[in-house]
């Protein structure tokens, strides 16, 4: 298998930043995606996206990055989202238990883009599955 290359890309707007994902998340995009979430970080947004819709492979390594990106969240009192998880690794974030912690935007719950979610009225809400 070829694991190919990964790279992220960040957006801004009104208080909420997105991680544009692309690539294998592997332990090789460690780098990439420490750098991308770090650069927000010192921002202070308080909610950041992760779009993975131009994610084609995600491994055991991947996940840990996710998990320890979502501890320094935590210790900081932001919020990690997900939004364009292809159904196989939406399966592999509620196997792992990650969607407890980095809730899934998805057609299924009527936000399947970040714009739809922000119209909703803190505090959120999500539903434990």
């Amino acid at each position: 298998m070829t694991i190919q290359h990964f790279e992220t890309i960040e957006h801004q707007l009104l208080g909420w930043a997105t991680i544009n994902l692309c690539g294998d998340l592997t332990a090789q995009a460690m780098e990439a995606l420490n750098a991308a979430y770090t650069a927000l970080e010192s921002q202070n947004f308080s909610v950041i996206f992760f779009n993975f819709a131009g994610v084609n492979y995600i491994n055991s390594g991947g996940i840990a990055l996710l998990i320890s990106l979502l501890a320094r969240a935590r210790q900081n009192s932001r919020t990690l989202m997900a939004y364009g998880l292809c159904s196989f690794h939406a399966e592999l974030f509620q196997l792992a238990g990650l969607n407890h912690y980095m809730p899934i935007l998805s057609s299924e719950t009527g936000w399947s883009e970040p714009a739809s979610f922000l119209e909703m009225e803190p505090p959120f809400q999500f539903e434990k599955v």
